[in-house]
């Protein structure tokens, strides 16, 4: 039987069970997965937010697949006045390095937002009293390592906090007991699973 669990995962937090270092894991979530649950994909250890876990290997292939880019939404704050031209260098794809090479990502969905309702992160950010800081809604079609943060660099404004929102139209708005919190765990049903791969677009 196919099992589906959403998490919001902690900043800090490996996105694995097995250990490695000082670092927390899945494993140190308050709950108890079957041994086949594993996650779908990845979130580093110093970004926030939407997890899937599951057993299901067709729903891993379909979100893990390059072509069928799904989408996934990020809400990051950056050191400085974000401008209108970064948003639309960023919307139309800047240059990063991936291994070594330079890559070109994919037209991207921009846009300044003031600051979401998220939960504190533990350990803050570093607060700096001179220099301020902006909101971004950033939606890729793609998922290359560490893309949204060398994606804000390249344009001048280094990512302080990365949390992802959603994927595909599965939020974490659509957690059954709302506010959402980091280490919160929930299981969906298949019918909602499905929609991490349908299209927003």
């Amino acid at each position: 039987m196919f099992q589906y669990y959403l998490i919001y995962k902690p900043f800090g937090m490996l996105s694995q069970f097995s250990r490695e270092g000082d670092h927390q894991t899945l494993a140190d979530l308050d709950f108890t997965f079957a041994k086949d649950i594993y996650p779908v994909g990845r979130l580093d250890a110093d970004s926030e937010g939407l997890l899937l876990l599951t057993n299901d290997n067709f729903l891993k292939t379909k979100l893990l697949e390059p072509r069928n880019r799904h989408t996934r939404t990020y809400y990051v704050q950056v050191e400085g006045e974000v401008t209108d031209e970064a948003c639309r260098q960023l919307s139309s794809g800047v240059n990063i390095s991936i291994n070594g090479k330079q890559y070109k990502t994919l037209p991207a969905e921009i846009s300044k937002i003031a600051e979401p309702e998220l939960p504190e992160r533990n350990p803050p950010i570093r607060f700096r009293k001179n220099i301020p800081t902006s909101w971004l809604s950033v939606t890729l079609h793609e998922g290359k390592n560490r893309q949204v943060r060398r994606m804000t660099a390249a344009v001048g404004f280094p990512t302080l906090r990365l949390v992802r929102w959603s994927i595909g139209k599965i939020s974490l708005a659509d957690k059954k007991i709302n506010p959402p919190k980091p280490g919160d765990v929930w299981e969906v049903t298949s019918k909602e699973a499905k929609l991490f791969y349908e299209r927003t677009f």
